[in-house]
């Protein structure tokens, strides 16, 4: 399937989440479908090829972030002539609601999973406790998790304080602990911060052989923001779509975050709290070569009239 013969959807009239809501309906009529799941869930189905694509997305993120206004999944794989499934929720719900477990049951009792050579598990905080979490209902798949939290149970994850209205939510009942949940996947790919000690941890509860954990230092609290803007995003998913990915692959992927502005941003502000002038001069002569910022260089000018004072 060549990419002139693909009608790609685009939602970006919409002005309100009501209007969204009609549109999406409308082009699922004529890409696949797409259905709501109870108040505050729905799920778009884009049936193209063998592959498919399941991503977890929330309505603001695809409403904010451009593209349309269409899922991040669905940009990534229609292209492709891939299929593409996103569960889409409307505010912070971690999918934990009844509507999306009896979805999937329907999709299990169908073999809907069974009719793709190669399915792909997507999605990134929230988005990535989902892609684990669901991944058990097609055994055999790959999940791509960035930052994922492993539950947010008050009694396993008591650790993590950011989602305290969260922990109302039933964690421990149907899809609940994402570890367990991603233990029938062929390969489950973790990226993370280890300097986010919180993530760290929820990282480190994912276990076993079919687990590579990519470790990304200073990639801070929002990894797919901080890949997208490297361009270094949509290659991940493509290359976990394809089967290739690797952590070699990620890691070749990452490097471009040496020329990236916020980056470089991010590990001087780190530097500088840690009160060692010399190291922070040496990293601001590095970054102001490698990106062309003013904040960069008034940090730099600042830094050597600093060294330039008597002791």
């Amino acid at each position: 399937m060549s990419d002139d013969t693909i009608e790609i959807f685009d939602a970006g009239e919409a002005e309100s989440d009501a209007d969204w809501l009609a549109i999406m309906d409308e082009i699922g009529e004529e890409a696949g479908y797409f259905e709501p799941l109870g108040a505050h869930h729905s799920a778009f189905f884009s049936d193209m090829g063998t592959v498919l694509l399941v991503s977890f997305e929330t309505v603001q993120g695809i409403r904010s972030a451009g593209g349309g206004q269409m899922p991040l999944g669905y940009q990534i794989a229609a292209p492709r002539g891939w299929s593409s499934l996103t569960l889409i929720a409307d505010g912070p719900t971690w999918y934990r609601d009844r509507a999306v477990y009896g979805y999937f049951d329907r999709l299990i009792d169908d073999a809907f999973f069974e009719d793709f050579d190669h399915v792909v598990f997507y999605g990134a905080g929230m988005g990535g406790y989902g892609a684990a979490a669901f991944s058990v209902a097609a055994p055999g798949s790959t999940v791509l998790a960035l930052a994922p939290q492993a539950t947010l149970d008050t009694d396993s994850a008591e650790w993590d304080r950011r989602f305290m209205k969260a922990r109302r939510l039933d964690f421990t009942s149907r899809f609940g602990f994402a570890p367990d949940m991603a233990e029938g996947s062929e390969r489950v790919f973790i990226v993370y911060d280890p300097i986010q000690q919180v993530d760290a941890v929820h990282a480190a509860l994912f276990r076993g052989n079919h687990v590579t954990k990519m470790r990304a230092r200073n990639i801070g609290r929002d990894p797919q923001a901080e890949l997208a803007r490297i361009d270094a995003l949509r290659p991940l998913i493509d290359a976990a779509c394809r089967g290739t990915l690797s952590d070699g692959d990620f890691y070749r992927l990452w490097r471009a975050r040496r020329d990236n502005v916020h980056y470089l941003g991010r590990l001087i502000g780190r530097i500088q709290s840690q009160n060692r002038p010399e190291r922070l001069l040496w990293a601001l002569r590095i970054a102001n070569r490698r990106a062309d910022h003013p904040q960069l260089k008034q940090a730099l000018a600042r830094a050597e009239a600093a060294a330039a004072k008597p002791a």
